[in-house]
């Protein structure tokens, strides 16, 4: 989480630019204004030139991300897709803003979507799968992947938290049909709130562009209000500012990474040899982003003391065990066709997803300068534990 914790100088020169080149903060057009400088533009080329796609689309939030993708492939009304019991609610939100229903799916002890589950869950009206690298750790993608490509399914990736992990040394995001990132502001790159979607194929970015644009096919052949269309759409614009920030925050990635990754093997060194405690597991050929540090308690009990014993340190968790309520399925009652998907009754819906969540206990990653030592970390853990 320290998109926040790196904000400088380099953003603000990068947000003064704009100013500088005209101060047009729309992304298209005013051209005779902005003396050439498109700052989302220029994000989404560097977007896909990092992480090795053919294109990228900057967008207002990781929501509007997930809603934009499902728009581009048809998701709609009649349609079924497939989401991991945790995860966040707008990877659920998404698919019924756009007319569909969410089925969830049990997880595993990495956190993200059990591939073992999918034949079960897929029904006939399922269009899509949404498979959620949670906490930094890849989805098993070689598996999901091959259950999309038997089914005929889409594969789409939400990225919000994995931003430049990677698989198989692949980027996380880009082994689906789309990827979706989130660069709200506790994510790994921040623009304060935005979101981006990368593309494999020409005509889903097409499509996808047209419709976060009120359906604008931004026909260079015509002015902007003469444009052309073949469908209506939405509005999901990323604004300049925000584009601004990205292009500083993305050259930044690289040392983040680097950052988090030290920090989080510093907290296995200390914490694993534990007595009770449990790591959580990765699909092999991981490279994770290292958002948080997360490993199981012997039990419920143990996992909020644990909790207790770090917040009388001075260290919060992240999600686990506090926020399950914001991330787990199984208390989604406020969604009625979830509820109705799963048989009326969430509470029983996902055995496997709740046994392991209510054991699990997550570490955020800070790089800031003053972060607690692993050693005092350990040592509030290794207290609640031996009690």
């Amino acid at each position: 989480m320290p998109g926040f914790e790196v904000i400088g100088e380099e953003e603000r020169v990068e947000v003064s630019r704009v100013f500088d080149s005209g101060g047009v903060l729309f992304r298209h057009g005013f051209d005779n204004l902005r003396n050439g400088h498109f700052a989302v533009r220029d994000f989404e080329v560097a977007f896909a030139k990092k992480f090795e796609v053919p294109r990228a689309l900057a967008v207002t939030s990781g929501t509007a991300a997930l809603r934009v993708a499902l728009a581009a492939i048809g998701v709609g009304k009649g349609d079924s897709v497939l989401i991991p019991s945790f995860t966040f609610v707008a990877t659920a939100e998404a698919i019924i803003e756009a007319g569909a229903i969410p089925i969830a799916v049990e997880i595993d002890e990495s956190l993200t979507m059990d591939p073992a589950f999918l034949e079960t869950a897929s029904r006939a009206d399922t269009k899509a799968v949404i498979a959620v690298h949670m906490l930094g750790v890849p989805s098993d993608l070689r598996r999901i992947s091959e259950f999309c490509d038997a089914k005929g399914l889409a594969l789409i990736e939400d990225t919000a938290w994995g931003c430049g992990a990677t698989l198989d040394g692949r980027f996380l995001g880009t082994w689906g049909r789309m990827g979706t990132f989130s660069f709200d502001h506790a994510k790994t790159l921040t623009t304060g709130e935005g979101g981006m979607i990368t593309f494999n194929e020409e005509e889903d970015y097409a499509r996808a562009a047209t419709w976060h644009d009120h359906g604008h096919e931004n026909n260079p052949d015509v002015p902007r209000w003469e444009d052309t269309r073949i469908g209506s759409g939405f509005n999901f614009r990323m604004m300049e500012l925000q584009g601004a920030v990205g292009n500083a925050q993305l050259r930044k990635l690289d040392l983040i990474l680097e950052s988090q990754r030290a920090r989080h093997e510093a907290l296995r060194h200390v914490l694993e040899p534990i007595p009770g405690v449990e790591w959580r597991t990765e699909p092999e050929g991981s490279d994770p982003s290292c958002d948080a540090a997360v490993f199981f308690a012997p039990t419920p009990v143990k996992a909020l003391a644990c909790r207790d014993a770090l917040l009388a340190a001075g260290f919060g968790t992240k999600i686990l065990p506090e926020a399950i309520t914001w991330h787990f399925a199984g208390t989604w009652t406020h969604m009625p066709d979830l509820v109705d998907a799963h048989g009326g009754d969430l509470s029983t819906a996902f055995p496997i997803s709740r046994a392991l969540l209510d054991r699990a206990v997550a570490l955020p990653i800070s790089i800031a300068a003053g972060a607690l030592p692993p050693e005092t970390i350990a040592a509030a853990v290794s207290s609640a534990l031996a009690e």
